[in-house]
């Protein structure tokens, strides 16, 4: 062992003693100082004698990870546990990282262990037969780390090209949006009656396991603890259990004793037409074409073979963006609302409505989801992407014409829905195939039409009944120059039309106050959890023809310095100093580990 301590990185599987591996066992014994999320020490605690425990609570990892290498540079035996394997979605790759940053070597630094353990996608596959027989990927569907615009490619590509799929993280607290545009995109490639496994909290006390389908997944119960199993094309359910065959029948009778082929004859070309030998020595006729627009070409070979019905939708849609422009422009359109409000590249610019220069098809269509006309499936299992967008009467109007609510009961018909927020908006879902009609009809009935997600909102009071509406021309300053951008976690921008301040502004990230001709600013503020507090008070009096600008100047050192999936008030504090004013603690509150993960 290196004289500066050893780390063991230590994945003890489901959770159930009985599924943790000897080595596991072994290394937790040895070790002087465990390390992890409060759940998982709860979980290992029998098998603990005496060892020192720091645990710590969700979106601590970075310190935990620090904390371990820390201690075993000082020369002790420290043990970093992960449910299920440490090397997936685990803690191994951060160490690993901390340690590299550190600039680490392994010939002269604290000795690395890391202690395999069995994996969500093996112990649930387990419980529901055998669905992971064949080519299978995971993904994770939190984009508190990953990009959401990474993981719709990630999706699209994995339905695209037939694997099996084990989705992590499908749902949270917050995050219930994810799990629902994933299914859309896979029933553009697989039937509804695909076979699927929800298995929450495997091999634990209070485990569940539901075999269903494509088509009603989202009609059962899916949080943080589940995972999703989804089918290939292939993928049957028999006697309940879901099985995913490997490929013997092609060359193997199941039900016969005495095989065909003989042992010598089974492993040659000519027993296997579909393999790639065979297919360079005799070319197949009608084979599918090599190339194809975009990224996707080797999916699509897959698909050709798996699946003809959505391969010729492939096809056909590729050949519509090669030159449709119309069609790439709903496609931008789909994609701003995507990605927050404006396209990447464009810091400084709001989405206006105006049609946007087109990108590359290939970029466009992966953005966008294939949910805009230029990437619809017609064929097979196609359906149109589900388009959510936020629509309002106005930054401070709070009423809604009778013609506009027909408009938006007319929009959304039998497939869509309307829920309204508490921000006085309401969010729109509906199977869309022209985004930028459906716009244009919103904003031509005077709404203000917004994306969903990591945006920049900018909302208000109303004004008393627009009895006191001094402050009204700031309010809509802000949300023509603000509103919709793309920020590293959704942030509300609220303002307060006089002193009583009765709309709560100074709860939200960025609370303005119009108050005796001048406007207070506070920052910083967390509304929601047991651990909520008011926005710090930064500034008082600000005139009129400066609130705008101190407000964006926060706003662009937020953007350009903000990590992704940061909250405004935890970047505050961890910065110190935005635009000029300084961060001070709030006063101690109540530590709360919340369980569904946010």
């Amino acid at each position: 062992m290196s004289p500066l301590g050893k780390l063991l990185v230590i994945g003890f599987g489901p959770g159930d003693m009985e599924h943790i591996t000897k080595r596991a066992l072994d290394a937790l014994a040895e070790s002087e100082v465990i390390i992890g999320y409060n759940t998982y020490v709860d979980l290992i605690r029998p098998l603990l004698n005496g060892q020192e425990i720091v645990r710590t609570g969700m979106t601590e990892e970075v310190s935990r990870a620090q904390e371990a290498v820390r201690q075993a540079e000082m020369g002790k035996k420290v043990a970093v546990i992960s449910s299920g394997d440490a090397g997936v979605y685990g803690m191994a790759g951060l160490v690993y990282e901390v340690l590299m940053q550190k600039g680490w070597r392994r010939e002269d630094g604290v000795e690395v262990e890391v202690v395999p353990g069995i994996s969500a996608i093996q112990s649930c596959a387990s419980l529901l037969g055998a669905p992971v027989m064949h080519d299978a990927c995971t993904i994770s569907l939190s984009d508190h780390l990953t990009p959401w615009e990474t993981i719709v490619k990630r999706v699209e590509a994995a339905a695209s090209a037939d694997f099996v799929i084990a989705l992590y993280n499908p749902r949270s607290g917050r995050r219930t949006r994810q799990i629902v545009e994933t299914q859309s995109i896979l029933l553009r490639y697989r039937d509804p009656k695909t076979p699927v496994g929800l298995v929450k909290s495997a091999y634990r006390e209070r485990q569940q396991v539901i075999v269903t389908t494509l088509e009603d997944m989202l009609n059962h119960d899916i949080g943080m603890l589940t995972t999703v199993i989804i089918g290939n094309s292939s993928t049957t359910v028999y006697d309940g259990l879901i099985v995913t065959p490997r490929g013997y029948q092609r060359k193997y009778t199941l039900d016969a004793t005495e095989q065909a082929l003989k042992p010598h004859q089974r492993l040659r070309t000519e027993a296997e037409p579909w393999s790639l030998g065979a297919q360079e020595d005799t070319p197949q006729a009608g084979a599918a074409p090599t190339t194809t627009a975009g990224p996707s070409a080797s999916g699509a070979a897959v698909a050709t073979q798996a699946r003809p019905q959505a391969m010729a939708a492939v096809q056909a849609t590729t050949a519509v963006q090669t030159g449709a422009a119309p069609a790439s422009l709903a496609a931008e359109a789909l994609s701003r609302l995507a990605v927050g409000g404006k396209l990447p590249g464009e810091a400084n610019a709001r989405w206006s409505g105006q049609a946007p220069a087109a990108e590359s098809t290939a970029r466009t269509s992966a953005v966008a989801g294939a949910g805009a006309p230029a990437v619809m499936a017609t064929g097979g299992f196609g359906k149109p992407a589900l388009f959510e967008v936020g629509v309002s009467p106005g930054v401070g109007n709070k009423k809604f014409t009778a013609r506009q609510m027909a408009l938006l009961a007319e929009v959304a018909g039998d497939d869509g829905e309307l829920e309204y927020t508490p921000d006085h908006q309401i969010v729109l879902r509906v199977p869309c195939a022209d985004p930028e009609e459906l716009v244009g009809r919103l904003r031509d009935e005077r709404f203000i039409v917004m994306p969903i997600g990591d945006v920049f909102k900018v909302k208000a009071c109303d004004f008393c009944n627009m009895e006191k509406d001094d402050a009204v021309p700031v309010a809509e300053h802000l949300q023509v120059v603000l509103g919709g951008l793309q920020a590293p976690k959704e942030t509300s921008i609220a303002l307060n039309g006089c002193g009583m301040a009765c709309y709560g502004a100074v709860l939200e990230d960025i609370g303005i106050v119009y108050r005796k001709g001048g406007y207070d600013l506070f920052l910083g503020g967390k509304k929601f959890g047991r651990n909520a507090h008011a926005a710090q008070p930064v500034a008082e009096g600000i005139p009129g023809d400066q609130i705008t600008d101190i407000v964006e100047n926060v706003i662009a050192e937020y953007k350009e310095k903000g990590h992704p999936n940061e909250r405004f008030h935890k970047f505050f504090k961890r910065v110190g100093v935005v635009a000029g004013f300084r961060h001070e603690d709030a006063p101690a509150t109540v530590e709360v580990n919340a369980v569904c993960g946010d």
